[in-house]
């Protein structure tokens, strides 16, 4: 990527193309919990995955206004049964608008189901992550796709994915040379990078074509490169436009001087002529 600009286009380019939902916008059902009593992060590997990754889900899709990006929110699918309840890490929503923002998303109010759906790993949640919640995300709530990352450096990578396929059933991402999946219902590229300062194991999204999406403080210092680059272009210009009133000076001094000394020599020339 050498722009800001270049990857504007690019994301344009590379969005998803869906319908918009039946539903509306739902903020809150009386009678469905929208709080629990644990914490939305369970270590501090995770608050910073789980921060970071959301915010660069959010930046991605902002161009697009029904794109809708939850965190450790609610989601209930099965109207009128309070039990029919997950709550994700992170999951993205196609065809809904982005706000008015829900302390809750309701899957029959919304006429909409997640695209994605992204758990990160922890010591209470494990099985659960690997095992039940691919069947109840993916066939109980009808997701698409599912994917699970462990952010703690300490433990073994893992990171795996699931979607449902035409027949109904379930099938299990295969990871590329890198260890990456490709989400077909975003139609991005995730992997593993390790954080060495922070010994976090961020999951990163990239474009399709290996682009990837920065994250707010990586872009944050492209803006700031680029404003510089713009600063020193307009420097050099400016040095430029010196040089050439410079030499413009030096030449109107040149002529003039040879005016001058043309018309000396003419004058001496009268002045013989008259002897």
């Amino acid at each position: 990527m050498d722009t800001l600009q270049d990857f504007e286009f690019k994301q344009k380019k590379y969005m998803p193309i869906f319908p918009k939902a039946s539903g509306k916008p739902t903020v809150y059902i009386e009678g469905y919990p929208c709080e629990d009593d644990e914490p939305m992060a369970a270590t501090g590997f995770h608050a910073d995955q789980i921060t970071i990754f959301s915010e660069q889900l959010s930046r991605y899709f902002s161009i697009n206004a029904h794109i809708y990006i939850g965190v450790d929110s609610f989601i209930y699918y099965h109207e009128g049964d309070i039990t029919k309840f997950v709550a994700p890490d992170v999951y993205v929503v196609f065809g809904v608008a982005k706000f008015p923002q829900r302390r809750s998303f309701y899957t029959w109010s919304e006429g909409a189901t997640p695209a994605a759906i992204f758990e990160f790993l922890s010591d209470s949640t494990a099985d659960q992550d690997r095992h039940e919640k691919v069947q109840r995300y993916l066939m109980d709530m009808k997701a698409q796709e599912y994917f699970i990352h462990q952010p703690e450096m300490k433990k073994p990578s893992e990171f795996r994915g699931w979607q449902r396929d035409p027949s109904g059933g379930i099938v299990e991402l295969s990871p590329d040379p890198q260890g990456g999946l490709f989400s077909e219902a975003l139609n991005l590229f995730f992997r593993c990078e390790d954080q060495l300062d922070t010994h976090v194991r961020l999951l990163r999204p990239y474009l399709p074509d290996g682009t990837p999406i920065t994250t707010s403080m990586e872009e944050h210092r492209l803006r700031m490169e680029e404003q510089q680059l713009r600063m020193e272009e307009q420097q050099l210009r400016m040095e430029e436009q010196q040089l050439r009133m410079e030499a413009e000076a030096r030449a109107t001094e040149e002529a003039q001087r040879r005016q001058e000394v043309e018309s000396e020599l003419e004058r001496l020339r009268q002045q013989l002529a008259n002897r």
